[in-house]
């Protein structure tokens, strides 16, 4: 029999993405698979029912009936608790399961004896690059924060020279240089703001300067050592804390739009910006915490929502940013997915080999049990 690929509506509120395009679905029915969807699976990625029918998808209304018979569910985020009783035992998810912090769903899942892969566990190894979903996701939400940014800020973001006089330049600061902080750096130079940036990893200022940025760090030999094997930043010491602290603070009383993106996998998100440093800033400013998730790298930033400060400051807290631009993450989120799941059919058939430093690395739950050391410890 071919091997059942099953994709489901996303329930988690406000998720618009899917796991799932016509595109990549004709590819995996090339690996030999059929392919079943949820009625209104694409709709927030603005894909109709009758675009995957087209494809030569399923497309099922009975939800219980898509999961049942299942051999490998593809989701966006992880698999509600109705979602995951009604699949078989031995089922495989993939999906961006949070797995350090969605404890009740991880447990649910190994309660249900399913092998569930996190797509956030990719390693950031060659091979793998086409899976990074962490990448493919981040990307966008970097353009998407200064998007977001500039529809709140109440000036343009570029230098303007009119008869009238000359309006100045959006001074922009980005905190933390990741894949979400390159693309936000770019995206605001495309809007002509003058922008600047801060890491703690020192290989950061390179590509910040090769965006037409200024990098602004302490650069002492703790900074220099701040980055571990795989590319993530460390902690830093308090001390180390306390001196940015100052220099950043005196740049952000200066700066119109402030975007954080700081995270470290698997820890609360660092606090980059504190209220006092917020009470500094100019009436009509602007923060938008890409970590509010996690905690939030501003303080005052709530989850879903804008603050306004006393002073007239306002902090956009949204989450989901890539699910502000659906159409394009759930493409690249699809891609992710349709590479993933080539490692697991091998000649029409479903292969699981726990031994592929990948599969090996993304691994949540297997056997009944959570065998990811990170998320068991």
């Amino acid at each position: 029999m071919a091997i059942a690929i099953a994709v489901t509506r996303e329930r988690r509120e406000g998720e618009t993405r899917c796991a799932l395009t016509p595109e990549t679905a004709k590819k995996l029915i090339a690996l030999g698979a059929t392919v079943t969807v949820e009625a209104g699976t694409g709709a927030g990625s603005s894909i109709p029912d009758a675009d995957y029918v087209e494809a030569g998808v399923t497309v099922a209304k009975d939800t219980k009936a898509v999961l049942d018979r299942a051999d490998i569910l593809l989701k966006v985020r992880g698999p509600t608790a109705q979602e995951t009783s009604a699949m078989k035992p031995g089922t495989i998810v993939v999906a961006m399961l949070d797995a350090f912090r969605d404890k009740d769903t991880v447990a649910a899942m190994a309660g249900a004896n399913l092998t569930s892969f996190a797509m956030e566990f990719v390693p950031r190894i060659s091979r793998a690059q086409v899976m990074d979903a962490l990448s493919s996701q981040a990307n966008l939400a970097g353009y998407r924060a200064v998007i977001e940014a500039a529809y709140a800020y109440g000036k343009g973001f570029p230098m303007m020279m009119t008869a009238a006089g000359t309006v100045a330049p959006a001074k922009v600061f980005i905190m933390g240089v990741g894949v979400a902080g390159l693309q936000a750096i770019a995206t605001a130079r495309r809007l002509g703001a003058v922008v600047t940036a801060t890491d703690v990893r020192p290989a950061t200022k390179e590509q910040v300067e090769s965006l037409g940025a200024k990098f602004l760090a302490v650069e002492d030999e703790e900074f220099k050592n701040a980055q571990t094997a795989g590319g993530y930043a460390k902690p830093m010491s308090a001390e180390y804390q306390a001196r940015q602290a100052i220099l950043t603070g005196e740049h952000i009383r200066k700066q119109d739009i402030v975007i954080t993106t700081a995270l470290i996998p698997g820890r609360a998100a660092p606090v980059l910006v504190t209220a006092e440093q917020v009470a500094t800033m100019k009436p009509g400013s602007v923060l938008i915490d890409l970590a509010v998730e996690a905690g939030g790298n501003v303080e005052g930033a709530k989850a879903g929502e804008v603050v306004t400060t006393r002073n007239g400051v306002q902090i956009v807290g949204y989450t989901n940013l890539p699910g502000r631009i659906a159409a394009d993450a759930s493409a690249l989120y699809a891609k992710n997915l349709l590479a993933f799941t080539g490692l697991l059919i091998k000649d029409g058939a479903l292969t699981l080999d726990l031994e592929d430093e990948i599969l090996k690395a993304a691994v949540v739950t297997h056997g009944g049990a959570v065998v990811h050391e990170g998320v068991r410890g």
